[in-house]
């Protein structure tokens, strides 16, 4: 098995209350992480953690509301402080994309709310997709009710008779021809609507 080198995290976004704040910084300090606090004017906090070799991972917090937003742009190399970070990242439903680098090759993950939903392998020769995620059962459920389709139906239905009676009044056969551009195209994609 390849050993990782490092991990970067690339204009990565994550969100937590003020509650769950305090619980991650009770539970981040371990006995190879620290942390502190910075206070930045504005409400801002500067989460800095820090492993016991000296390695620093500084994470921003904007207030807005009752919730804090953190923005993460990094590269990890220590095992302790990318794991504190990983977890950190997956339990508050970071998203944004993490490269692992390995020697000859870097995995490209890309998270929306914590979850995986696209892993690509990056080699000199090339990019190749791993993995994509495909629509859970909520995501189908959402889009069977969804009535996008069929409000497009009606519009092209409506866009259609207005061409049908700019067709009966047109003066020229070029104008005509034209028209029945339009409705044809029309028609096509009413046809791939309703299949």
């Amino acid at each position: 098995m390849a050993q990782r080198l490092a991990t970067e995290y690339v204009n990565a976004t994550l969100q937590m209350t003020e509650f769950q704040m305090n619980q991650f910084l009770l539970s981040a300090d371990t006995c190879y992480i620290s942390h502190r606090v910075k206070v930045l004017g504005g409400g801002e906090q500067e989460i800095v953690l820090e492993e016991a070799g000296g390695e620093e991972v500084h994470l921003s917090f904007e207030r807005k509301g009752s919730i804090y937003v953190g923005k993460l742009s990094c590269r990890v190399v220590n095992p302790h402080l990318n794991n504190a970070v990983r977890k950190l990242f997956v339990t508050y439903k970071g998203t944004g994309t993490v490269h692992r680098i390995y020697k000859g090759f870097t995995m490209m993950y890309y998270y929306v709310a914590g979850s995986v939903r696209q892993i690509s392998e990056i080699t000199p020769s090339g990019s190749k997709l791993i993995y994509q995620h495909k629509h859970t059962a909520a995501e189908m459920l959402k889009l069977y009710h969804s009535n996008l389709v069929e409000e497009e139906i009606a519009s092209l239905r409506r866009q259609v008779d207005l061409l049908l009676d700019a067709r009966n009044t047109a003066g020229s056969l070029s104008r005509i021809a034209e028209l029945d551009g339009e409705l044809g195209a029309a028609a096509e994609r009413l046809f791939q609507l309703e299949a």
